[in-house]
């Protein structure tokens, strides 16, 4: 073994076993004092080849001992915090790379909370703000490519970018304000900016060095979603720095290139909304886009076509770094034709957000303004045909915002791609969207001279209809032209489109059995949309004609899809399948009660039949419904003229003779009839409500009440406890408040809070709906039992609505309490 290697190790040995062991202060001291020899803080400095030895084999273990002897008693062997300071010396004075993993490892690994995490944690904090943080991502810069450094590197990269998570996790409420994310990351951005100048430093004495381990920081901190934080300190000293010194620039270029590919997305999107211009990015980035693939993917594909939530400022930063440069300037043109060819697809009209095609468009021309006329005239007639194509799909669209932004692109690359021409002109309404369109028009100087873009091109949509011509119809003074340009109909007047509505090429269904047709067999989507928009009045203007097909629409409905982007499809089809149930309820509330329980529906499915069967039947209960629905058919023969019938003269004499009358009584026989009538739910009650409790304890292959589909239980409960209040004192109320309750008894320990919810308040149904007598005549034993559950439920139930649902519960009983204790006697 070497002599100095056995000397350093003999010492050390020693050392560790004194401060084990000993409990005197001075003794501890002096070994302390010996052992700081070898970190070269000391005047009787060890040799550099002992300093070296020391801190690469046993400076760890070290301070493990010093972790392990941490306490307060060992901490008041010498008075005022001697030892303490002493004993923090060595985690801020030596190789720093080590000190900052043992004070990790001994904070992660120390009881919650206790005395030595809380002293670790302090220390940890004064390691950041000493500015170890600096030094222990430099040593990685001079660190040679092996097994072993790759496996260090990548052990301090977790801990450091991860630190204020694990401390978080840690510490809980004790921890320090140096370790919140908003606070850490900064300190750790300015760390980095301390690195990369030693790294300058050190470049300019001629020693090589690499930032390969800083790109993985930035890397990592920016996929954790720190962009901001870490870039908001790096970027804006980084463009200082830069400026005019080649020797930062090829830092920065190396550092980007050198972040993993799984982390440059981030970073990429940091730098680009963090940058404040295009020569900013183009000083950070250099052609990184010509070097790197996943760069090249990221900035002329991700940020320009998959996302679209970059401002318009970060829009012209990205897109003028991409011209700033003539290797880079070929990925702008071909952004340029893939935009146009995107803007102008028919299936991204239909399908894509509105947002996404108003940042698809602006990314178009502030690209077009980027490029020179003679780039411009080399591709002129692709880009103009994509562009012909885009405005054609965009007008025959029947939404006036595509068209509105259709019309503004089409004027301004028009007049971008075709200078010399006549200009193209519509007539629209600005918006805002509009203005900041137009303003994107005027071109931008190229990179070799301002005269390569050409003059700026005045935007030509913003103006109004009054200036396109004089004197109502003359062209204006000052346009003169060949015959042909005389004869042309650019100067005829545009029809006004801004209060256009949706077009419709085919006819509303008149009946009920076209709707029916429309929806199942035909190809035209609009008829499909106008029979789905039209089917619910149809079905409450031909009642009989429903109920000869309520079945065959009662199950289209249930089946329908949206094919098409219909506004409110949801609301659509749940008022026609509710109006269809209305209007033939035994049949279709059976049917629908019966499909709960199939095969082959999806939860959504099964769900909408509960709220279907809730709505109807509410519809049905209402007092007056069969009044209002023949108000809402068409007027017989011997009916009154309606309002809009009666001359003004006569209104306003009614109105003055109706105002001066006085009456006796607060209202009158028709607003009293108008709210009375029977009940039409007393009927069919039974066909809603017995079918939904057949079979919710027998599971299907793909449905299970009773296992992992509790939100539909719970929907089940809830929708039976309705249809239960809205049979209030019908025939079949008795039966079905005593089936209701012993679904309520066999499922009253659910340990789902929801589906315990539905069955208090089916409770509270059954005591409102059944009459008293017929409570305690026929449900005694069934009352007795909901009793003493719902007793149980008020106190020990976990749920705070529960146990105030069983409270309200429990009040309804009370009226009936003198009746039930003699009940419950022996």
């Amino acid at each position: 073994m070497d002599p100095v290697a056995a000397a350093v190790r003999l010492e050390v040995q020693e050392a560790v076993h004194i401060l084990s062991s000993s409990e005197d202060g001075g003794h501890i001291v002096s070994t302390l004092q010996s052992l700081r020899r070898y970190l070269g803080e000391t005047e009787t400095q060890a040799p550099p080849g002992e300093q070296e030895e020391f801190s690469r084999t046993h400076f760890s273990t070290v301070l493990r001992c010093l972790v392990g002897k941490l306490s307060p008693d060992w901490l008041d062997l010498l008075p005022d915090g001697q030892l303490e300071e002493l004993w923090a010396s060595f985690f801020l004075e030596g190789p720093a790379d080590q000190a900052f993993l043992v004070l990790m490892e001994s904070i992660e690994g120390a009881a919650s909370p206790s005395f030595r995490l809380m002293k670790m944690a302090r220390l940890l904090a004064r390691f950041l703000s000493a500015g170890r943080m600096a030094a222990v991502m430099e040593g990685q810069c001079g660190q040679q490519a092996g097994p072993a450094s790759r496996l260090l590197q990548e052990t301090l990269l977790t801990r450091v970018v991860g630190l204020p998570d694990r401390l978080g996790n840690r510490l809980q409420r004790e921890t320090l304000a140096a370790f919140f994310p908003q606070n850490y990351f900064p300190l750790l951005g300015q760390e980095v900016l301390r690195v990369l100048q030693a790294v300058v430093d050190s470049l300019r004495g001629g020693l090589d060095c690499s930032v390969s381990f800083l790109s993985q920081v930035l890397g990592k901190a920016c996929v954790h979603g720190r962009q901001k934080e870490v870039l908001g300190v790096l970027v804006p000293r980084l463009t200082v720095l830069t400026q005019g010194n080649c020797l930062w620039q090829r830092v920065c270029w190396r550092l980007v290139e050198c972040v993993p590919d799984r982390a440059m997305e981030a970073v990429l999107k940091g730098l680009v909304e963090a940058a404040p211009g295009p020569e900013v990015l183009s000083r950070l980035l250099g052609n990184l886009v010509t070097k790197s693939k996943k760069a090249q993917f990221v900035m002329t594909r991700k940020l320009l076509f998959l996302q679209y939530s970059c401002s318009t400022p970060v829009l012209q930063s990205l897109l003028g770094y991409l011209a700033m440069d003539s290797q880079r300037r070929p990925l702008l043109m071909q952004a340029l034709k893939e935009l146009l060819e995107t803007w102008g697809s028919s299936s991204a009209i239909r399908h894509a957000p509105l947002e996404q095609q108003c940042y698809v468009s602006k990314a178009a021309l502030i690209c077009l303004a980027h490029l020179g006329e003679a780039e411009l005239r080399a591709c002129r007639d692709e880009l103009l045909a994509s562009l012909m194509d885009g405005v054609k799909n965009r007008l025959d669209s029947s939404l006036p915002p595509v068209r509105r932004l259709g019309m503004t692109v089409a004027e301004v690359a028009s007049a971008r791609l075709h200078p010399e021409g006549p200009p193209l002109k519509f007539q629209y309404e600005e918006d805002e969207l509009t203005r900041e369109i137009l303003a994107l028009a005027a071109p931008w100087p190229a990179p070799d001279g301002p005269s390569e873009a050409g003059p700026p091109v005045a935007p030509v949509g913003g103006e109004s209809p009054d200036q396109e011509t004089v004197d109502g119809g003359g062209p204006q003074a000052g346009r003169e032209g060949s015959d042909s340009e005389l004869d042309s109909d650019d100067e005829l007047v545009p029809y006004d489109m801004s209060g256009d509505g949706e077009q419709r090429n085919s006819k509303t269904p008149a009946y009920v059995r076209d709707c029916l047709e429309a929806l199942t067999a035909s190809e035209d989507w609009e008829r499909w949309e106008a029979a789905l928009q039209a089917l619910e009045g149809l079905v409450l203007k031909s009642p009989a004609a429903t109920r000869e097909v309520s079945l065959e629409l009662a199950k289209v409905l249930l089946h329908l899809e949206e094919k098409t982007a219909v506004a409110g499809f949801e609301g659509l089809r749940q008022r026609a399948l509710v109006a269809v149930t209305v209007t033939d309820p035994a049949r279709v509330a059976e049917y629908l009660a019966m499909q709960f329980y199939a095969l082959n529906y999806s939860l959504r499915q099964r769900m909408d039949i509960l709220d279907v069967l809730a709505l109807a039947a509410q519809e049905l209960s209402r007092p007056g419904r069969l009044r209002r629905a023949t108000q809402q058919g068409s007027p017989g023969p011997g009916s009154q003229p309606s309002v809009a019938a009666v001359p003004a003269w006569q209104a306003v004499v009614e109105e003055r003779v109706r105002r001066k009358t006085r009456r006796f009584c607060k209202q009158g026989s028709a607003g009293r009839a108008a709210a009375t009538g029977p009940n039409e739910f007393n009927a069919v009650a039974g066909y809603f409500f017995f079918p939904l409790l057949q079979r919710f304890d027998r599971p299907v292959v793909t449905f299970d009440l009773l296992g992992d589909d509790q939100l539909v239980l719970g929907r089940l409960a809830h929708t039976l406890g309705a249809l239960m209040y809205l049979a209030v004192n019908t025939v079949v109320a008795v039966p079905m408040g005593k089936a209701l309750l012993e679904f309520v008894w066999a499922l009253r320990f659910h340990g789902d809070a929801y589906v315990r919810r539905g069955l208090l308040s089916a409770i509270s149904s059954v005591l409102l709906s059944v009459p008293a007598e017929r409570l305690l005549a026929d449900l005694p034993d069934e009352l007795l039992e909901a009793r003493s559950w719902l007793a149980d439920v008020a106190e020990q139930d976990a749920d705070e609505d529960c146990r105030l649902l069983a409270v309200k519960a429990l009040l309804l009983l009370e009226k009936l309490r003198d009746r039930l204790l003699p009940l419950s006697s022996p």
